[in-house]
């Protein structure tokens, strides 16, 4: 406690140390078929004219799981084929930030081909360098935005709600809270995705099961009190009220507060708080005879409700005590009350302490009790009276003329500020677009040189294919075995005659010549190789093989257009037919008669 103390940036280490982020696409496989099989067909039967479908993911982690449902979603409809247009906006949230803009880039490592099958990966995402992006289809279904699903309000009007796996790191008290959250927020024929460890608990009523075992509630109709729906708040009680702590302790009687309580209901003015806005945050007393609902969508904004006879002095008062300190008054003010006027005192007044509070105004409403007719000025007195009103009217319009001025002055300059500030972007923009289009101009000049590059490397690549194929030609017609051998004596490349020697085939390319069995009776053929690519001096023999056949052996060095030395090229031609000839000749010689010449 004291290093963090001391540290205060290890707080938001240790923060991202306790989060938990498994996740993967398409986790429990049986589940999303089922749901792109049954559930999500049912969900889309029920609305046959179409319909622009809302889903929340909350707990996202990295995005796997909302891009998942945005991926069966847009399978479902290529299988179903619906009449209705169909849409799914998915808002997918975490509390992790980091988690959250790595779900915004997408983009997943190549071992998520172990998840999501072939198809999908060419279906819906993108290799990149990185491994691979999910394309820009399902990623415009998405919106990923950071949230804390205990603190924060919830996504309504829901036709979807997956949340798995969040539920099993919460205590009983939290999953009692979220629960008819969630049961709230889904809309009537919502679906709700859980894990396979959890359930919605003692919550039965409320939803029903379509598949037990998948996790898959369909809402129920079941009227829940708003009283009963725990909505989040991002202010929260720091410490837990003495009567949560020990509930059969009766705390004492506090006189001091049931005294300023009753002081508040009883004798103090009606009065509301509000922000600098005017929108109204508390209200004290009965304020009904001041401020009314406007009709029309309901807005509780003072403004919008004061009643005829304070809104324009409302607005003037409000401005000044912003302004400076201390308070505001306005008095003598005719309020239209129901068919009648009433004479108000208004204050206000800007708050400064306590810290909670400030920022925010104070506005006051006090009655006053019209003038009886005997205390009513003479005649004569009226004139005066008359001027010394009028004078303070127009001292106010003066004041107010003069806040007028200020406030439009202020906002010439901010608008010359603003308008300074388009100019440098748009300079800044055309200068960006000068440079796109000189970019744009030599791209296209490097496209045309490719393009000249291409044709003359295709017009190679034709030229070589003809050259390699007449080459083929003339070795099959030679019917001349022949083995090409690199430096290394390994096989670069053989004609089909020289299968007829050794037992040769295509993935035989590049091992040694010597693991290859032979039918020649040759033992010295790797030496000799070697010493013809030793000595660069051809050698011939003459072979003969196990079946009796009998082969003219030619080693020759292999060399290159550049008159390097690559390897050796060894011919095999057959001379069986001579060697027969010269035997039949050797024997008929051998029988003719001597004849005596003396």
């Amino acid at each position: 406690m004291r290093y963090l103390r001391e540290n205060p940036q290890e707080l938001d280490l240790l923060f991202k140390e306790l989060l938990i982020g498994v996740t993967s696409f398409f986790r429990d496989p049986a589940v999303w078929d089922y749901m792109l099989d049954k559930a999500i067909p049912e969900l889309l039967k029920k609305y046959p004219a179409g319909k622009e479908l809302r889903a929340w993911v909350p707990a996202c982690s990295t995005g796997e799981e909302a891009y998942s449902l945005a991926i069966v979603f847009r399978e479902a409809l290529e299988n179903i084929k619906p009449r209705g247009p169909f849409s799914l906006q998915i808002f997918a949230t975490d509390l992790d930030q980091d988690a959250i803009e790595q779900a915004r880039q997408a983009v997943y490592p190549a071992n998520i081909a172990a998840d999501v099958s072939a198809q999908r990966l060419a279906r819906f995402f993108v290799e990149v360098d990185k491994g691979y992006r999910v394309n820009k289809e399902i990623r415009e279904m998405v919106i990923f935005a950071p949230q804390n699903v205990i603190m924060d309000p919830p996504f309504t009007k829901l036709d979807l709600l997956t949340c798995r796996n969040l539920l099993i790191y919460l205590g009983p008290e939290l999953q009692q809270k979220l629960i008819p959250l969630f049961h709230y927020s889904l809309s009537r024929n919502g679906l709700l995705l859980l894990g396979t460890s959890e359930t919605v608990g003692s919550f039965t009523q409320l939803f029903t099961p379509l598949e037990s075992k998948m996790r898959i509630y369909l809402r129920n109709d079941h009227p829940l009190p708003l009283e009963e729906v725990d909505f989040p708040t991002r202010y929260l009680p720091a410490t837990p009220s003495a009567a949560d702590e020990n509930k059969a302790l009766i705390p004492p009687v506090n006189l001091q507060a049931l005294a300023d309580q009753a002081l508040l209901q009883h004798f103090s003015p009606a009065a509301v708080l509000i922000n600098a806005e005017g929108d109204i945050l508390y209200i004290n007393g009965s304020t009904g005879k001041y401020l009314e609902p406007a009709a029309g969508k309901a807005n509780w904004n003072i403004h919008a409700m004061a009643r005829e006879g304070l809104r324009f002095e409302l607005a003037g008062a409000l401005k000044k005590a912003l302004r400076q300190p201390g308070a505001v008054t306005v008095e003598g003010l005719k309020v239209a009350s129901n068919g009648g006027t009433q004479i108000v005192n208004l204050t206000v007044q800007a708050i400064d302490k306590p810290e909670a509070l400030r920022g925010r105004v104070m506005v006051a409403f006090t009655d006053v009790a019209p003038v009886p007719a005997e205390q009513k000025v003479s005649r004569k007195a009226a004139p005066s009276v008359a001027r010394k009103k009028i004078a303070a009217e127009l001292q106010e319009a003066r004041e107010q003329l003069q806040t007028t001025r200020e406030e439009m002055q202020t906002s010439q300059e901010e608008l010359q500020s603003t308008n300074e500030e388009l100019q440098s972007t748009n300079e800044e923009l055309q200068s960006t677009n000068e440079e796109l289009t000189t970019s744009k101009e030599e791209m296209q000049s490097l496209n045309e040189e490719l393009q000249t590059v291409n044709a003359e490397l295709q017009s190679k690549v034709d030229d070589l294919s003809i050259v390699n194929n007449d080459m083929k030609n003339l070795l099959d017609s030679t019917e001349i075995a022949t083995v090409f051998l690199d430096a290394k004596m390994h096989v670069r490349r053989f004609t089909p005659h020289a299968t007829q020697l050794f037992k040769l085939i295509q993935g035989d390319v590049g091992r040694p010549l010597s693991d290859i069995t032979t039918e020649l009776d040759y033992p010295e053929l790797q030496n000799d190789a070697h010493e013809v690519l030793r000595t660069l001096a051809f050698i011939e023999k003459q072979i003969a093989t196990r079946d009796g056949r009998w082969f003219r052996v030619r080693i020759m060095p292999y060399r290159t257009q550049d008159n390097v030395i690559d390897g050796v090229v060894i011919t095999f031609i057959n001379i069986t037919e001579c060697k027969k000839l010269e035997a039949q000749l050797r024997q008929m010689q051998g029988n003719l008669p001597m004849i005596d010449i003396s």
